[in-house]
């Protein structure tokens, strides 16, 4: 699954993960700490839309 930050576009894919804010590979959006935000921009986790993988291309962050 992935989550768009719809303030930036940042892509949040659960198979990556955010490796270098410690967010391990195949961890689900709704298991990241409530505190985590955009690495792009700072957003907030509620900042996020839920797209289809075929939605947005995978880019990697």
């Amino acid at each position: 699954m992935k989550h768009v930050c719809a303030l930036c576009g940042y892509v949040y894919n659960s198979d990556k993960g955010d490796l270098e804010n410690g967010i391990a590979e195949e961890t689900d959006f709704e298991d990241i700490p409530a505190d985590w935000t955009c690495p792009l921009c700072g957003a907030s986790k509620e900042d996020f839309d839920l797209v289809e993988d075929d939605d947005v291309a995978d880019e990697d962050f």
